[in-house]
């Protein structure tokens, strides 16, 4: 299977993986290690080997550059080249280049973006994978807040009925007209 088809196949799957994800009120580094845990789970339901906070190919810019970029998972599978996924936030240009880079080595490189929507679609051959998370004010001090539900919104909700006469008396309505005030 070429890489192209490969990664489209992966991203699909991994988009219906985390469309099940769920969580209320999380801060925005507890919605990346949530989302994150999500991806193990993902690649251990496909049977890979997978690892956190991987070593990229990628060098770190100066004046670090006898070290390398990190990324968040990456796979090891025996039917296919190896899968590397970063979680963002945000559009951050570091995050393409090393995903091209990856890429480059012949891994199959998958962006997950999470947020409110609007996500910029990354450069071929980055395959991008959305999860829509609502946000909103936290309490002071405490920043932003995403929380992500499944399913149909929720309906509203059932009102108690009181000893309350359903028959509808119409209102006199005031005189209209020339001379009304």
């Amino acid at each position: 299977m070429d890489g192209g088809a490969d990664g489209e196949r992966l991203a699909a799957s991994l988009t219906a993986w985390l469309d099940r994800l769920e969580f209320v009120d999380l801060g925005a580094d507890e919605v990346t290690a949530r989302i994150i845990d999500a991806v193990l789970a993902w690649a251990a339901e496909q049977g890979w080997r997978s690892y956190r906070r991987a070593a990229s190919v990628l060098p770190l810019p100066p004046p670090m550059t006898d070290r390398h970029s990190v990324l968040d998972v990456a796979c090891a599978r025996r039917d296919g080249p190896p899968v590397v996924i970063e979680v963002d936030h945000t559009d951050r240009r570091r995050t393409w280049e090393k995903l091209a880079a990856e890429a480059a080595a012949g891994r199959v490189a998958l962006w997950v973006r999470w947020g409110p929507g609007r996500f910029a679609v990354p450069p071929a051959p980055i395959h991008l994978v959305t999860c829509e998370v609502s946000r909103h004010s936290g309490p002071p001090g405490a920043g932003r807040r995403h929380s992500r539900a499944t399913g149909p919104a929720r309906p509203a909700p059932v009102h108690s009925a009181r000893d309350v006469d359903p028959v509808v008396e119409p209102l006199p309505l005031p005189p209209t007209g020339p001379g009304t005030p």
